[in-house]
């Protein structure tokens, strides 16, 4: 029987669902199949022969679709240009935590009508790329106002926003850090929590010890933030450690882990509310650092997500395409794995059960490739391969 509102996509060659229940391994991969929208959610999944009928018809025409990739690390409320650092950095020059300050500089003297303007146009980039869940970040005013104001506009263009006051040390408090985290942990956050869902901190050399990420982090959790953590990014260090003690939802990098760090992080993954390592391989193709090791965790048992840690010096691209593409060819996954980190394992990373999955009562977030599988993200890199995106069941991006 028709359902008014509904919307059949059929004629899909390939339809990644992230539900083993639904179809084969667990991509939930069903050949030949169709799925139906109503309003904003999926109500119905599996073979196009069992498919009902529909108010509207979308033809597929032999392409693949995949949930819509959720990017749970980015950095896109900025102001300013660090291509010169970037140009620098490929002829010799060791990526640093210290560029953050350039942009920190270009941000303060930004108004927010251009804030709120790079925001939404890299957002918009992102979306025609095949991303329909973007969390944003703070971490570019460090002063109480400029980083209310930069979650005032992050929380314009997502509702995954995370206050990171605690990037680095503000050049105001060069010789005072201990003072700088008194403002974060007091005004400062005071200031941002009521525009954040999540508070996180740069727990690295160059930025900040493993006492003073702890009180961010417990300072932000009692008003009622929830933690997630930037770690090991570049050395081994406590940034794991700490993620998982205080039960954060993801910690982001994973570039240089002890066995321990490993351990600890499946051990993490069995946990009712996992830690997820998050990994950034464009940051590392960006710095030219070594790639996580992604196989060592996944054959151990952790949750692993891909995510773009877009920002303008570390790492400019919005691009999760891309990089599922670096994940397969030089961190060790399947390109089974690195689609599913790039969905469901953002979802996990934002503790979110709505979206990264195609199955009945998820969200609508849903992305048509210009290919008949999931596998062309990985085998043609580089290649525009997004037809059409929709969020919430509306299309955003592309055509049919």
């Amino acid at each position: 029987m028709d359902v008014p509102g509904t919307v059949l996509v059929d004629g899909i060659a390939t339809l990644v669902t992230n539900d083993p229940a639904l179809g084969r391994g667990r991509l939930g991969e069903v050949c030949d199949a169709a799925l139906v929208i109503e309003g904003e959610r999926v109500v119905w999944a599996g073979p196009s022969a069992s498919a009902p009928a529909a108010d509207v018809r979308i033809d597929a025409d032999g392409r693949c679709v995949v949930p819509g990739f959720v990017d749970s690390h980015s950095h896109v409320v900025f102001a300013g240009d660090r291509s010169r650092e970037f140009a620098a950095r490929m002829s010799g020059t060791p990526y640093s935590a210290g560029g953050i300050r350039t942009t920190v500089a270009a941000t303060r003297a930004a108004s927010d009508t251009e804030l709120l303007a790079g925001a939404r146009r890299l957002v918009r980039e992102a979306a025609a790329q095949g991303t329909t869940t973007l969390e944003v970040k703070s971490g570019y005013g460090l002063t109480v106002e400029d980083e209310r104001r930069c979650l005032e506009v992050a929380a314009r263009v997502t509702d995954e926003v995370t206050f990171l006051g605690a990037h680095v040390v503000a050049p105001e408090y060069a010789d005072d850090p201990e003072g700088y985290v008194d403002l974060v942990t007091g005004p400062m956050l005071d200031a941002c929590a009521p525009y954040a869902r999540w508070v996180d901190v740069f727990c690295e050399r160059g930025a900040f010890d493993e006492a003073a990420s702890r009180r961010v982090l417990t300072a932000g959790m009692e008003r009622g933030l929830l933690p997630r953590v930037h770690g090991n990014q570049l050395g081994e260090g406590p940034g794991v450690r700490l993620a998982v003690e205080l039960g954060a939802a993801s910690v982001d990098h994973c570039t240089y882990l002890s066995a321990e760090d490993v351990d600890a992080l499946a051990q993490a993954a069995r946990r009712p509310e996992a830690t997820v390592a998050t990994l950034l391989p464009g940051v590392d193709f960006s710095t030219r650092q070594p790639y996580p090791n992604a196989r060592a965790l996944i054959d151990a048992g952790a949750l692993v997500a891909l995510a773009s840690d877009c920002n303008p010096g570390s790492c400019f691209t919005s691009s999760l395409a891309f990089c599922v593409a670096v994940a397969v060819r030089d961190m060790g996954m399947t390109p089974d794995e690195a689609v599913w980190a790039a969905t469901m394992g953002g979802a996990m990373a934002l503790r979110r059960t709505d979206v990264g999955h195609l199955a009945p009562g998820a969200r609508a977030d849903l992305t048509l490739l210009e290919a008949p599988n999931h596998l062309y993200l990985a085998y043609r890199p580089g290649v525009p391969q997004v037809a059409a995106v929709w969020k919430d069941g509306a299309l955003i991006a592309g055509r049919p």
